[in-house]
């Protein structure tokens, strides 16, 4: 591989898939700032590190040195420019809405050294959508983690046709890196790999629910019990996050203009009354009461 090593990344985005990237990468070794605009998704997404670095150790999983060098390698600031001035990598993990992300893009083009790469989070907007704002399209790629990042093996390493040989390769070499387990796509395709998949079941199933021909909790039961999927398809989405399927379907409403992908009238409905699933309370299934 040529060029820089990456030994520094900036995580832009300190919600729930941006801390824990944040997290994994800094107890790979590697020194992380994790910056975002929201002070109190800052203070959550440390308080979460802060948490969950003593119970590893108690656990017998994480020795107290190493505990105590994650977070020493890892900051959390919301100082954009401070946080991306020195950094190899940039994974950004922002809402998923095409406008945002090209506008921070841009910014992080201005503030990033020229070798640094420029990847997306993103599990659906492609990086050639956002690749013309920036002056280095060689180093603009996919690199999509799976939620909960910390948890979930698999990064679909997405190759644009902008991007470089040199760059997927080095991202391959940073999942292995952080523990993960790498796939490389060779070309852009909406929804990549796991996503199509994934989809495809969930669109049945709510048409399956909007029909009325079963209860989401019996869909759920069929997927798990029967296909043997650790979650159904609506604990998934509650899990991932409704308003996350609501912002990919009007996306690509809005990009085809084809009205099978409009979000359907479920999933509208509950992303009106804002019940997105466990980051609020309430989605499908209610997380109000703990066990």
């Amino acid at each position: 591989m040529e060029g820089h090593a990456i030994n520094s990344i900036c995580i832009a985005g300190a919600g729930s898939m941006g801390h824990q990237i944040a997290l994994n990468a800094a107890l790979a070794g590697f020194k992380v700032i994790c910056t975002d605009v929201n002070e109190e998704v800052l203070q959550k997404a440390e308080q979460f590190v802060s948490n969950y670095l003593p119970e590893r150790v108690s656990k017998g999983k994480l020795k107290q040195a190493d505990a105590e060098a994650v977070k020493a390698n890892l900051i959390f600031i919301s100082d954009l420019a401070e946080a991306a001035r020195e950094a190899d990598l940039v994974i950004e993990a922002i809402i998923e809405k095409l406008e945002i992300k090209r506008q921070l893009f841009a910014q992080l083009d201005s503030l990033c050294p020229p070798h640094t790469i420029l990847a997306t989070n993103s599990s659906y907007i492609v990086s050639s959508k956002i690749v013309d704002v920036t002056s280095r399209p060689e180093k603009v790629c996919n690199m999509h983690f799976f939620n909960p990042a910390l948890v979930m093996k698999l990064v679909e390493v997405v190759k644009g046709p902008h991007t470089s040989e040199d760059t997927t390769s080095k991202l391959m070499d940073i999942c292995v890196r952080m523990g993960k387990t790498p796939v490389l796509l060779k070309q852009e395709i909406y929804g990549f790999l796991v996503n199509r998949i994934l989809v495809a079941i969930r669109n049945e199933a709510i048409y399956l629910l909007d029909m009325g021909i079963a209860s989401h909790d019996d869909i759920d039961r069929a997927v798990t019990l029967a296909l043997g999927h650790p979650l159904g398809p609506f604990g998934l989405m509650d899990l991932t996050g409704i308003d996350l399927t609501y912002y990919r379907g009007l996306e690509r409403y809005q990009e085809t203009g084809d009205p099978a992908d409009r979000p359907s009238p479920t999933i509208v409905q509950k992303f009106i009354h804002k019940e997105w699933g466990r980051k609020t309370g309430r989605g499908f299934y209610d997380y109000s009461v703990k066990d």
